[in-house]
């Protein structure tokens, strides 16, 4: 579907709805964040004239009068200027799966990218996947893993373009040749935060797309967050936490996700990190252990029924000797040469290149992590040999 047909599918009412919410947004906020987010869902459930008279108080009047004037026919100009297209909870565009949510569905869901990315939620299943802005290597490695072999396998990865884990697990996504849907907290053509604008890009021009209830243009707010968060956990099947702090926005999708009865999974982390405090806390309460792609794909598909290659390229034995030692929990170039008692440029170099296979990961201050690509099967040969 073109933008431009999509544009003109949505209903005026729904159209509205949206216009009203950019106009409400900076009300809204001073109403719903006196605890960040804590009331947006509530509010979002009004009806457009109970919802300004909530946040606008004394200048409701006057917001009711400038919301019956608006024009629907200008919000399809915008979506067709910013080069989006929206598409609403009446037509057939509209992911089912949002209807769960009942009097909080969004009215209207205007997006950019490509509309089929949400169409093949209708015969695949999305998975959420959240977890901390401040991700270790650790966490954005897993994500990332586990974004780019759930895609590979067919599933539609679900996330907030935020920092940290939302980014790994889009980027890993697209990695894996697969769709990924970008929930956003601002108006679907502004990247938030900024500096994931060439995310923002990639996304929309590969097979992804990135969506919002509100209009283009639309900046974001606090309460934007918790609300686009029910968003994500409708459109998932099930929601993944990678890495969370034990007060964390991303258990704001987990208590979406259990009330709409959706799956919810966490990856296990060290239990003296403070950013595996709410991962292994929601696995304490009983959540599903999620220890790579394997553990998704069997509780969603059944097990066995879909599984997906992780296997590496074969190693030669400097570099099997040298994953070892990341393996056993040494970090850096010189405590892996210390481990093997051999010279630092050979190992820089071992590392440098078990991190071009995959094998490995590193952050800005040149520590090295495991990912979760696995060796190949005993027997095989390097390549080369």
């Amino acid at each position: 579907m073109s933008g431009a047909t999509a544009a003109r599918a949505a209903c005026d009412d729904c159209l509205r709805r949206a216009l009203l919410l950019g106009r409400l947004a900076g009300y809204i906020e001073h109403v719903a964040t006196a605890q960040p987010g804590s009331r947006s869902r509530e509010l979002l459930a009004l009806s457009d004239e109970a919802l300004v008279r909530a946040t606008a108080a004394g200048k409701a009047d006057r917001v009711l009068a400038a919301a019956a004037a608006d024009d629907p026919a200008e919000l399809r100009r915008r979506v067709a200027a910013a080069g989006c297209w929206v598409t609403c909870r009446h037509e057939r565009d509209y992911p089912p799966a949002l209807h769960d949510l009942g009097g909080e569905a969004p009215a209207a869901l205007i997006g950019r990218g490509d509309l089929a990315a949400l169409t093949l939620l209708r015969d695949a299943p999305g998975v959420t996947i959240v977890g901390s802005r401040r991700g270790t290597a650790y966490g954005k490695g897993v994500a990332r893993d586990l974004g780019r072999m759930l895609a590979a396998a067919g599933l539609t990865v679900i996330s907030g373009l935020a920092l940290g884990i939302d980014a790994a697990a889009h980027g890993g996504a697209l990695d894996g040749g697969g769709v990924t849907i970008a929930v956003l907290g601002s108006g679907p053509d502004r990247a938030y935060p900024p500096s994931n604008a060439r995310l923002h890009r990639r996304i929309v021009a590969e097979r992804g797309v990135a969506i919002s209830e509100l209009p283009p243009g639309t900046g974001a707010f606090r309460w934007t967050f918790p609300a686009r968060n029910r968003i994500m956990a409708a459109l998932g099947r099930m929601t993944v936490v990678v890495e969370a702090a034990a007060r964390s926005g991303s258990l704001i999708t987990v208590g979406f996700a259990a009330d709409l009865q959706r799956e919810v999974g966490a990856v296990p982390g060290p239990v003296n990190a403070w950013l595996s405090e709410g991962t292994n806390g929601l696995i304490a309460d009983g959540a599903v252990v999620v220890r790579g792609a394997e553990d998704v794909l069997d509780l969603m598909l059944g097990t066995g029924r879909l599984t997906v290659d992780a296997a590496g390229a074969a190693l030669d034995e400097p570099l099997a000797t040298a994953l070892t030692q990341i393996e056993a929990g040494r970090r850096s170039p010189d405590d892996v040469a210390v481990g093997l008692g051999g010279d630092a440029a050979a190992v820089s170099a071992a590392l440098a290149r078990l991190e071009l296979l995959g094998y490995v990961e590193s952050d800005v201050t040149g520590a090295y992590t495991r990912t979760q690509l696995a060796r190949p099967a005993r027997g095989t040969r390097p390549r080369g040999s």
